[in-house]
Order: structure tokens, then sequence, then C-alpha cells
């Protein structure tokens, strides 16, 4: 069918119904991926005359006019901002089963006009599809290879469409998400490296941590759900060990751990849907939280939380005490060129409320007792972790922000959560009071760590059941939303 307006997108097909569209989008992925994989064979047996050309992504589209907008649209997404032209190139039909076919079938009903499906201008790079080694290839062939094979282009990967500077060239469609295939196929082998663990296996619910402690509780936890045969069906470690609950499936475990632990190790707790916990202890620093939220973020998770330590400012604090951020004070640097640091990065409600209510069903707390042992406030976060050595130039700035706490990561989860329009929180506890003489020693340390690692841990955990449990709908409001966002949530 010849259609019009979809830039270099060919041999389109019009779909009235989400599944008959994702079928089409699948079988457009498995034909390409066939392509990428027999040439590669091909080539290992010495062909050099290769044509694979064909292997594109998979292109969605939609045609909108003026009377084509569901006026009643409850959800924050779903429709495109103007009439005219949208589309994007979509990745792995496997892995996004379930959100392609949710974001379909929510553009379909919002706009009552068809999608098409077709073939792409934009080529699949062979590593996205299949890792290529050395004991696959000769060094004398990687030449010929990369002049055969496509491969990725950091030209067309960046973030520009959710840093909102993205500027559309004449003839070409807007945007319908926020990440086209390639910047998602990136993001997924980057995954892959960074975790040790598969991207098919991440929940939509993350925790990120700091501190090993609390991932040895929470494998405590998920091996004894797995074993008294919770809902959850299997629990994910490093290197893809996984671990079946007998009352879902008579799996044997599979995987082999590795010798080392990868930079930031996640661990999953799998619910159908994706819909379970996903837990990544990104180790100390601003860095590793952008860069993990960077990727994670092309899954489209529902919400990502983060529970870890901090430095207490204020002299009324204890040790152990709870700090629900309300907001943050930017001294991170990381993001200041993506979202400026002018920029406010708003407390997300539903988030909040469910922090403060599993707060108090875990720690059984309640009226003076609970208002003194969880305190709501700014927390600031740097990048230097002897911010303690600079005194002087940071009180200044305790000071002016109201802090009533330091860390090193919460305002960049959050940050990147505003700009990658995925729902966040923080949940940090006082481990230290530097400015009140009480620093880390390592007898106090292991004290507070056995009376608060786990009850902090399990407040995160119920925090992120309440959530499932209201309707993720209620997470994906318009706070997070320009006036202009493509449909795709």
């Amino acid at each position: 069918m010849a259609i019009s307006g979809h830039g270099g997108a060919r041999d389109l097909e019009a779909f009235e119904d989400a599944d008959s569209a994702f079928a089409r989008i699948e079988a457009i992925y498995r034909q390409s991926s066939k392509i990428l994989l027999d040439g590669l064979e091909s080539f290992r047996q010495g062909a050099r005359d290769l044509d694979v050309s064909a292997a594109r992504y998979p292109y969605v589209g939609i045609t909108v006019g003026p009377s084509d907008f569901e006026t009643g649209a409850s959800l924050a997404y779903g429709s495109v901002p103007t009439p005219g032209t949208y589309g994007t190139t979509l990745t792995r039909p496997e892995l996004f089963r379930s959100y392609y076919l949710n974001q379909l079938s929510i553009l379909l009903r919002n706009h009552r006009r068809p999608v098409v499906v077709g073939l792409s201008d934009c080529p699949i790079p062979l590593s996205f599809v299949i890792e290529v080694s050395g004991e696959m290839i000769s060094d004398a062939a990687t030449e010929d290879l990369r002049r055969l094979f496509p491969v990725p282009s950091v030209a067309r990967i960046d973030d520009s469409i959710a840093n909102g500077t993205y500027h559309r060239a004449a003839g070409e469609p807007g945007p319908l998400a926020l990440f086209d295939a390639e910047r998602v196929d990136y993001s997924l082998v980057r995954l892959a490296h960074y975790t040790g663990t598969a991207p098919d296996y991440f929940q939509r619910f993350i925790l990120f941590t700091n501190y090993q402690r609390y991932v040895d509780e929470f494998v405590t936890f998920a091996r004894k759900e797995i074993a008294e045969g919770s809902d959850y069906k299997a629990f994910v470690e490093p290197g893809n060990c996984i671990t079946h609950n007998p009352r879902l499936s008579d799996r044997p475990p599979s995987g082999e751990c590795p010798p080392a632990l990868p930079q930031m190790p996640a661990y999953h707790l799998m619910r159908d849907r994706h819909e379970g916990i996903t837990l990544v202890n990104i180790g100390v620093g601003p860095s590793n939280a952008k860069t993990i939220t960077d990727h994670i973020a092309v899954l489209r998770p529902h919400c990502w939380i983060m529970v870890g330590h901090c430095g207490g400012l204020r002299k009324s604090q204890r040790l152990g005490d709870y700090v629900l951020a309300h907001a943050y004070a930017r001294s991170d640097h990381v993001l200041d060129d993506d979202l400026p640091t002018w920029v406010p990065v708003p407390p997300i409600a539903e988030v909040q409320v469910a922090l403060t209510q599993a707060v108090a069903e875990t720690t059984g707390l309640a009226g003076p007792d609970f208002k003194s042992r969880l305190r709501t406030g700014t927390v600031f976060t740097t990048d230097d972790r002897d911010w303690e050595l600079k005194h002087g130039d940071l009180s200044h700035s305790f000071h002016q922000s109201r802090a009533i706490a330091v860390d090193m990561e919460s305002g960049t989860f959050a940050a990147n959560g505003y700009r990658l329009r995925v729902p966040y929180g923080t949940l940090l506890c006082v481990s230290d009071k530097p400015l009140h003489g009480q620093i880390k020693l390592p007898g106090m340390a292991n004290t507070f760590y056995r009376e608060r690692v786990n009850q902090h841990l399990q407040i995160g955990i119920r925090t992120l059941d309440i959530l499932r449990e209201q309707g993720v709908e209620r997470l994906h409001s318009r706070k997070l939303r320009s006036f202009d966002e493509p449909a795709f949530r």
C-alpha cells in the first residue's frame, strides 16, 4: 500500500487493532534479524558479496487530523499533541510486547485512526542482534565485517526528544516515542554489561541502593519468597542465574554466577508483565546514578525509588532516622547540560504518599513517634565524596537550601526520572552526622546496619507493592509531561 508522509518508511500496511499491528511489527523484526544472522553465518564461511540492506527496524506511524481526537481521554499519554503525521522505529518486540500492545491500543482508541506498520529506513546494527566475539570473526576479517554489516551510529543515537531539543526535518514525521529503536538497543546492550543480567529480566518497579548490605537482605528476602511459593515466579541474579518458583514451575535452577560481580549488579524478583521488583546496587556517586537510569529508562519502568544512606544535617536527627526527600538541591553536575539546575524537580505525590504509608506500616510508629523518626525536607546531592573537607564552603549552601540531609545520588535519580518521565522517590536513612561530630566508625556502622538495613529495605518493597496494587496508571500523570509530548508513555 502506498502511504505518504512517513519519511523513508516503506511497505506500509494500515491496522485498526493493536494485535494485528504488533504481529506485523514482530514479523518484520524477526525477518530482519534472520537476514543478519544468516548473513553472519555466510560471512564466517568466507562470503564477501553479502547484501543485508533489507535488515531494518520496524516502523509504526499514525496520521491524525483536526477532528481525530478523543476529547474525553483521561490518561496523560496515548495521544499526539497536534494534528499531523507521527512515527517511530521499534525493536525487540518479544521484550516489549505488553508495552507496545498497551501503547498502540490507547493510541487507536484515542484517535480512531489506523496505525501503519512497515519497514523503516534505519538499518539494524549487527551488534544489537548478536554479540560478535573474536572467536567468531578473526581480526583480519574485522574490517570486512564493518564494511558489509550495519554498525551503531552515534550520530543518530541521542536524547534530543526527551531533552526537548529535537528539531524535525522537512518531510519527517513527528516523534511518536521518547526513544527510537537504535537508542533503545544501545541501552539494552549497556544494561547487560553494567548489571550482569539480560534486559529481559528487568522488572518495571525499580529499587536503587548504594550499599551491599541492602543487596544481601534483598537476596535473602527473594529466595525466601521463591522457596515459600509466593506470587513471584522467579528470582534472577547476576550471570542470569534463575531460581524458579516451585509452585509455578518445575524447571530446575539455571545459569552460572560470575566469578566477579559487574559494576552495578542487578537482582530481579519477577512477576507477570514485568511487574515485579528489580534491585540495582549502583555503588557510590552521581555518575553511576545517571548511567544506570539513562539505560533503564528505555524499559519504561513504572517508577524507581532510592533507598540508601545519607548524612544528617540537623542536630535533632538521630542515627537511623529516615529522610523522605520532597526537594533536591542539585550539586551533582552530571545532568546540568541535559536538565539545567533552574528546572524544578517536584516530588511525585503518589510516590510520597506510598512511601509514608510504607514507613508507618513497617515501623509500627504513629503520632509524635512517627514524626520524630521520619523527617521530610530537602536533600543536598553532591558529587564530592569528601564534602566534609569543604565544610566552610558547603555550610552556606546547606543553610540556603534548608537541606536536612546530604548524599551523592538522590538528586541525580530524581532529576533523571523527571527528564526521562519515570516517576521517582527517595527514602534515605541517616548513617552519620558529620556536622555534629558523629562520623561513621566501624563499630557504630555495624550496629546501625544491623538495626536498620532490613527494615529500610522492607519499606522500599512495601512502597512498590502499594503502588502496584493501586494501579500504575495513577503514577503516569501529566506532571512529568510537556505540552508537546510523544504519544507513547
